[in-house]
């Protein structure tokens, strides 16, 4: 690589962000430039920006603030690696156009872990042929979104290859309602939040006569780190916004 990659971290105090600043931190391609505190006003962020140089802004913020940190790297032509969930898909197909535009590379992805990309593509394979589905992912309790983005975006794969069909009795009802789960294009999406976990999910399918389980479990947040990795050294070659790590993996 001829130029080391500067990289601020949105979100570096908390648990994903400490994981990615330790990451940082032990590769001799990227410089940590520093934590990006995003609350100030204008003038604070343009001092920081101005100290810190980065050429990269990894965020694992919060639902609330990812639309702002997207919009500031836009106006400031920093690239943006973001694993926070949340935004809409109105949001998404809006910042995609601009960063289009702006000819400016970025990578949202719902989940940074080689095996659950994986699982994701892998489950999109299986689904064109045992098209009877459903997906539950289980995180730790102080989660904000449900379903999860990893969840959502295995689902949107999934409803892209498989024929919309209606799963289950004709006749099903639930005496207590969502006991089902979420429906989703005709199958269902199950959430479960829990202390002790971290970011965990399977895919079950069944057709006659045999089922096919497909689980992808992160043990620990730095599960994620190499998926992260790939992305910082992926998106300073990219002029335009993509969704989902799965476009950088054959």
């Amino acid at each position: 690589m001829d130029k080391l990659i500067r990289v601020a971290v949105a979100g570096a105090h908390g648990r994903m962000g400490q994981e990615v600043v330790k990451m940082l931190e032990q590769d001799e391609e990227l410089v940590y430039a520093g934590a990006l505190d995003t609350r100030g006003d204008d003038e604070a962020i343009q001092r920081q920006l101005d100290e810190m140089r980065p050429d990269v802004l990894v965020d694992f913020t919060t639902p609330h603030s990812v639309y702002r940190h997207l919009e500031l790297c836009l106006t400031h032509g920093i690239r943006p690696v973001v694993g926070t969930t949340g935004l809409t898909p109105a949001q998404l197909q809006e910042l995609t156009a601009r960063y289009r535009e702006a000819g400016l590379g970025g990578i949202i992805a719902p989940n940074f872990a080689i095996g659950a990309i994986l699982l994701m593509k892998f489950a999109a394979m299986a689904a064109k042929y045992m098209p009877h589905v459903e997906i539950i992912e289980l995180h730790h309790d102080r989660k904000l979104d449900a379903p999860s983005g990893t969840a959502l975006k295995t689902a949107e794969m999934i409803a892209a290859v498989r024929e919309e069909i209606k799963q289950g009795h004709p006749e099903e009802a639930e005496s207590i309602p969502g006991a089902r789960g979420a429906e989703y294009h005709g199958f269902r999406i199950h959430s479960v939040r829990l202390p002790g976990l971290v970011a965990h999910q399977e895919v079950l399918f069944g057709a006659t006569g045999q089922t096919l389980s497909i689980r992808h479990d992160s043990i620990n947040r730095e599960s994620f780190m190499p998926g992260v990795n790939m992305a910082i050294k992926a998106v300073v070659n990219l002029s335009e916004l993509i969704y989902g790590l799965e476009h950088l993996i054959d």
